[in-house]
Formats: structure tokens, C-alpha cells, sequence
């Protein structure tokens, strides 16, 4: 991986075509709108409530109380979009495809700054914006892309410090950090990241404590602020709650499979290989114990030996982050959310990370300048970008024809909806999908009583007085109660929704779709 131009600006505008190919790739894909999850309308909501004055509020609920569940900052950029008349719904597209173009551009910088060589810069690019696992990823109204594109640029900013020496690029680091946190508090895997290397890799004591302490200067005063904030409005700083909830095996197994698709890129070859025992497992294990030993080597042999000479920053910290990151992923499953799940816009930082030293150790090897050597990774280099290239192109013709999740035409030609947009005003909406009856019919709605809290896997209390005051609001005439994709639940959800129409009046019935009513 030679350098393939003595000219920079050449590289950049080849850098500028990828990221401009990928951009597009996205709005080609997603001529409805990207797709819509729970967590997207509330994203989307959120930015309308900044929008109408409200500030950060769960608008898609009737309690329209201020959101501290998600940070701010994918909200708060829809809302700035939604300033030019776009509404956050809309606005949420473009910015995706604008941040999976700027994102390719990231990591092409980030593969020449890493090995010098403007070669490996557009094979990482490359890598990215056709990896089908890392698009989906984009194609979805959520707030991994911008926390990626935060991560990317605070990991350029370290690295531009570390050459430097100028403080400025700290601050930088420290104040893109804070964002990436008030994008996805798993951004605290990146101040941890930063810390640690910061500790191990500079010098002397007295350089450590002042680096780190510019760094946390630059970075704790918008946690605290957004901590504060949270406390005074909602007497909770994250909405989280100390509760352990060990791992369960389907959730353990849904990140091998997600995993799995990320490294074999053809689904025949993946289903043939998800067959053998343990296949992904190992694999997994081996990438990560290789990589743990490689971190810890290169860490400890700077921090014990001061004079040895400096690991290449950006592979060693996001090769030090995987590990920060999985970590803090691992602590909320089991500590703090119960819901969270292994699920692809969970693990797409992770992704990023590994194409990175992905292109690292093929620029390593290259560097030994053995002919065969570099046959071969010219050869894996092309067939990962052709295999790639083919598994997105299968996803971007699925997703052409239309939309994911809550953009799917059976939300939005739904007839219950067209039910409960008829309704007069005024009238209680209690449902199990309160995001899509907000987004579709434009009225927030109220959560259903619950045997068990999601995000803590506890018992609700006072269960069977939700269930009676739900009753007595519909029969009242004042409030309906909508259930969704009824009879296709798990047992546990199916039971409660037994439970809640009992003596209720049926007035809507379509494809599984119920809604419940006072008697005529």
C-alpha cells in the first residue's frame, strides 16, 4: 500500500467521490424516508419538541415529560435542520446520508494519517461505505452516525495532538468527546479510551497529569452540565437504574449473528458456516484475545519503558476503545438497561474500529515487502470490496422498494390508524406502539400497564390497578385502547393483552390490528 500520488488535493477529491457516492447511495436507498424504530420516533419527536419551544420533551407521549433517556445531540441537530423548514422526519435522511459520506471521508484520512500512505486512505473509505452491515447501520433514523462521525474526528484530533504537542488538539479531542457522549452515553467508552492512552503513552508524570487534566477540563463540563440538567428536570441524571440482570443467551446469540453477517458478507456462506459448532464463537474469541494481547503489549511497553518508541496512536486507540466500548456496552446490559440488545446499531462503532485495523495490519504486512505478501492482500483487498459491494447492492434494492420498520407501507396505510386519526379530539389513545400512533396520526398516546420493566427486568408494581384504571378510562367513552400485531406477541405480552381487552368492546379489527372501545 505505496503511496499512489505525490499530490494530496488528488487524494482528497477521490476521497470527496467516495464520500459523495456513499451519500448518494444512501438517498437512492431510502426514497421513503429512512427506517423507523421506537428509539427514531423519539428521536424525531424530541427534535419537534425543540422545535416548537417545548425543549427536549417525549412528545410522542401523552406525559410529555423532558426526555433524559437519549442525550441530546442527534435531537438537537434535526432540530437545527428543521430551522430551514425541513421537518425532523424528513431532515433525519439527508443528514445520514450526509454523515455515511462524511464518515468514508473520516476514515480515508484516517488510513493515510495512520500509514502514510494515501492508498490505504482510499481502501479504508472503500471498505466502509460498501460494507452492508455499516450501511444498514446508516439507513436508520438513529444517532450512531453522528456518534461515529464524532468518535472518527476526536480520534484525528488525538492523533493531531500526539504530533503536535499542541494543546489545542486536546481540547478538540476533549470537546468532540463530550459531543460523542450527548450523542449515546456509550461515549464515555471514548473518554476512557482517551484517559487510559493519555496515561500509558505519555512520558513523564508530570506531562500525564497536566494532558490529562486539559483533557477533562475540556470534556466534563458539558457531562455535568447535561447531568444537571437531567437532575433538575426529572430528578434522574441518565434515567438508568442500578439493577444487575445477567446476559441471556438469545441476546448473546443475536450478537453472534449480527457479528457473523458483518464478517462473511454472502448469506449462503454464512448460514453454511453459522452450522458448524461454535464456528463465529471462536473466531470471535481468537480476534479479540490477539488483539487484547497486541493492546496490552503496546500499552505497557510505552507506560514501563518511556524511551521505546510511540505505538502509531490511531490504531492503538481504537484498538484500546473496542475493548473501552464493549465494556461500557457490557456494564449497561447487566447493570443498567436490560433492554439493550446486541443488535447492529449496538455494535456498528465496533465495525468501524475493526476496518481500521483491518487496513493496519494489511499496511503492516505490505511494509515487509514480499511480493507474494502483497499479492495476496492486494487479492483480499479486492475480493472483500467485490463481496462487499455485492451484499450492499442486495440491501440497497431491498430497501429501494421500501421502507424499514415504522416506514414500512403497513404502518402508513395501516386502517387502524386511519381509525384513531378519526377519533375526536380530546380522546386517550392507550397502546402498545405509542411511537408509530404518534407519528401517524399525530396525537401522543399513554404506555400500557406492564408485568415487568424492560429496562430493569424487574416486576412493576401496582399492575393490577393499571389494568382497572385502564378499563374504567375506555369504558368512559373518553379513551381507547389500540393493540397492535395481537396474537403475534411472546406468551408474557400476548397474556397482558388478553388481560386489558377483557370487557372491553371491539370496534376495529384489520390484519391482527385491534382497538378497543366503550360499548355503542
Amino acid at each position: 500500500m505505496t503511496r499512489f500520488s505525490k499530490s494530496p488535493l488528488l487524494f482528497l477529491l477521490l476521497l470527496g467521490l467516495i464520500a459523495v457516492g456513499a451519500a448518494g447511495l444512501i438517498l437512492y436507498s431510502t426514497p421513503e424516508g429512512l427506517g423507523l424504530s421506537d428509539d427514531s420516533i423519539g428521536y424525531i419527536a424530541g427534535a419537534r419538541s425543540i422545535l416548537s419551544g417545548q425543549g427536549y420533551r417525549e412528545a410522542w407521549l401523552a406525559s410529555n415529560g423532558f426526555v433524559t433517556h437519549f442525550p441530546p445531540g442527534f435531537s438537537s441537530i434535526l432540530a437545527l435542520i428543521g430551522l430551514s423548514g425541513l421537518d425532523p422526519l424528513r431532515g433525519a435522511r439527508f443528514l445520514n446520508a450526509l454523515l455515511f459520506g462524511a464518515n468514508a471521508f473520516l476514515l480515508g484520512v484516517i488510513g493515510w494519517r495512520m500509514t502514510q500512505s494515501q492508498a490505504a486512505g482510499v481502501t479504508l473509505a472503500l471498505l466502509f461505505a460498501v460494507n452492508a452491515s455499516l450501511f444498514n447501520a446508516h439507513a436508520v433514523a438513529m444517532s450512531e452516525p453522528l456518534y461515529i462521525f464524532f468518535t472518527l474526528a476526536a480520534f484525528l484530533t488525538f492523533a493531531e495532538y500526539f504530533k503536535t504537542e499542541k494543546n489545542t488538539w486536546l481540547i478538540a479531542t476533549g470537546v468532540l468527546t463530550a459531543f460523542a457522549y450527548l450523542t449515546r452515553y456509550a461515549g464515555l467508552a471514548l473518554l476512557a479510551t482517551f484517559l487510559l492512552a493519555l496515561i500509558l503513552l505519555q512520558g513523564t508524570l508530570r506531562k500525564k497529569l497536566a494532558s490529562v487534566g486539559i483533557f477533562l477540563a475540556s470534556t466534563l463540563p458539558f457531562l455535568i452540565g447535561w447531568g444537571i440538567r437531567n437532575q433538575v428536570v426529572a430528578d434522574n441524571a441518565t434515567n438508568r437504574t442500578l439493577v444487575y440482570h445477567p446476559l441471556t443467551a438469545e441476546n448473546i446469540e443475536t450478537g453472534i449473528y449480527n457479528i457473523s453477517e458483518f464478517f462473511i458478507p454472502v448469506e449462503n456462506w454464512r448460514r453454511a458456516l453459522i452450522k458448524t459448532p461454535n464456528f463465529f464463537f471462536i473466531l470471535i474469541a481468537i480476534i479479540t484475545l490477539v488483539l487484547l494481547v497486541w493492546v496490552v503489549y503496546k500499552g505497557l511497553r510505552k507506560f514501563l519503558q518511556p524511551a521505546s518508541k510511540q505505538p502509531e496512536i490511531l490504531s492503538f486507540t481504537n484498538g484500546l476503545y473496542i475493548f473501552g466500548y464493549l465494556a461500557s456496552i457490557f456494564s449497561s446490559m447487566m447493570l443498567f438497561d436490560a433492554s439493550t440488545k446486541f443488535k447492529l446499531r449496538i455494535l456498528s462503532p465496533v465495525y468501524v474500529a475493526m476496518l481500521i485495523l483491518l487496513v493496519f495490519l494489511g499496511h503492516w504486512a505490505w511494509q515487509k515487502r514480499s511480493a507474494l505478501l502483497r499479492g495476496m492482500i492486494t487479492l483480499a483487498a479486492l475480493v472483500i470490496l467485490a463481496l462487499s459491494a455485492y451484499d450492499t447492492s442486495n440491501f440497497v434494492i431491498k430497501l429501494h422498494k421500501g421502507g424499514q420498520g415504522y416506514a414500512s407501507f403497513k404502518w402508513y396505510d395501516s386502517e387502524a390508524m386511519d381509525f384513531l386519526s378519526q377519533l375526536p379530539a380530546g380522546t386517550r389513545i392507550y397502546t402498545n406502539q405509542p411511537g408509530p400512533v404518534y407519528l401517524y396520526t399525530d396525537r401522543p398516546s399513554y404506555v400500557l400497564p406492564d408485568l415487568v420493566d424492560a429496562v430493569t427486568g424487574l416486576p412493576r408494581e401496582k399492575y393490577t390497578e393499571g389494568v382497572q384504571a385502564l378499563h374504567e378510562d375506555v369504558l368512559s367513552g373518553k379513551a381507547v385502547l389500540a393493540l397492535f400485531k395481537f396474537g403475534s406477541e411472546e406468551e408474557d405480552a400476548q397474556s397482558v393483552y388478553i388481560q386489558l381487552a377483557d370487557g372491553l368492546y371491539l370496534a376495529h379489527d384489520t390484519r391482527g390490528d385491534k382497538i378497543y372501545t366503550a360499548y355503542p
